[in-house]
């Protein structure tokens, strides 16, 4: 099958694909790159399964985004957030600092707490833990859902000791679940260009794994739209189901559209202005339907805005994500967007959508 397709030839996938069909990479790169109408034909049939596999309502958590520092070893390219020892903008929370924040969250009535701490140079494997402990003691009883493999790998080799003995010591402080992140795409030939100094790709999935494996649930993301191609992004997403197919254990799938003007990698001429409004869709859409054993897909009003993620909910997506009340990585890249969604606003979109909006726990649990 080449990467284009007849109006025919569309279809009769697409119904394959409704009809149960797990799509090939072949057939997901067909999708992927398809132009005019049959971007609205793949968006419609990704509605249609999101129906039938996530049902009618718009869900999203009420959370509190948690930076510690902006301190990191690494200079992905991709990142405008990170600084080193000694720039005029750096930060660091003490863990008062954490514990304060949490203490705010947990009075906004949140049910979620996400932390990604990077990788400080003086951070080892104790000290993920005790920002999930100030976390706990500042808002006990709601839902940790922190760090990512990268830090994971980079704690456990601080410390010197294993990733397995890293989750454990982090499921001991706290912690509730593992994001997804410092996946952004896995193929380690884009890896060694946008991020040499991050774990390679099977380092990340075996992780991913393993924290499946000790009942630490995950999300699982995409970085897309620093100049890979539609074969590696369907290669990304093949990763994924493969681990999903062997786990069981991610909760749910978030693209995460490239945020350009402050990046490096931009600047310097090695990527381009981001995805396109029809990458957008149509990356929203074929995650859908080739992620035929994720349920839910997250539209990330932070990275688009509000007015496309609610497109996004008419082409596979079924839930906003969370109010985060602050944000700062998307931001410092060069993002547009606020750091909070108001539910009232949420409402607003799912109505406007003929859907009612419904509250969620971090592993989808439905809050009155």
């Amino acid at each position: 099958m080449t990467q284009t397709m007849d109006d025919n030839a569309l279809g009769r996938l697409l119904a394959d694909v409704e009809g149960g069909h797990r799509l090939t990479a072949e057939e997901g790169v067909s999708l992927l790159t398809a132009t005019g109408p049959a971007v609205l034909a793949v968006a419609a049939a990704a509605d249609r399964v999101r129906a039938a596999r996530a049902g009618e309502a718009v869900t999203f958590v009420r959370n509190q985004n948690l930076n510690v520092t902006n301190l990191c070893v690494n200079r992905c390219g991709f990142c405008g957030f990170s600084r080193r020892e000694g720039d005029p903008d750096a930060f660091m929370l003490s863990l008062d600092d954490v514990r304060e924040a949490a203490r705010l969250a947990l009075s906004r009535g949140v049910t979620e707490i996400c932390t990604v701490s990077g990788l400080a140079p003086g951070f080892t494997g104790e000290t993920y833990a005790a920002i999930l402990e100030a976390c706990h003691d500042g808002a006990p009883g709601v839902h940790l859902h922190a760090g990512n493999p990268q830090e994971v790998a980079y704690g456990a080799a601080r410390s010197g000791w294993s990733t397995a003995e890293q989750l454990g010591l982090l499921r001991k402080a706290g912690l509730g679940s593992l994001c997804g992140t410092a996946a952004e795409i896995l193929v380690d030939s884009v890896r060694r260009r946008i991020c040499p100094g991050k774990i390679r790709t099977a380092e990340w999935a075996r992780i991913i794994v393993e924290a499946h494996g000790m009942g630490i649930p995950s999300t699982a993301t995409i970085m897309y739209g620093s100049g890979e191609s539609a074969a590696e992004r369907i290669e990304h997403l093949g990763v994924l189901r493969e681990i999903q197919d062997e786990t069981g254990g991610f909760t749910e799938f978030v693209p995460l559209s490239y945020i350009h003007a402050r990046t490096p990698l931009y600047r310097s001429g090695r990527a381009p202005a981001g995805a396109t409004g029809r990458e957008d869709l149509l990356m929203t859409a074929v995650a859908r339907l080739f992620l035929d054993n994720i349920d839910h897909i997250q539209a990330s009003w932070v990275k688009l805005g509000a007015k496309l993620a609610t497109l996004l909910l008419l082409a596979g997506a079924d839930d906003l994500g969370g109010t985060l009340y602050e944000e700062h990585i998307t931001s410092a890249a060069g993002g547009s967007g606020e750091g909070y969604l108001d539910p009232a606003e949420m409402v607003r979109i799912a109505t406007d959508l003929g859907r009612p909006l419904a509250e969620r726990t971090t592993l989808y649990a439905r809050v009155d």
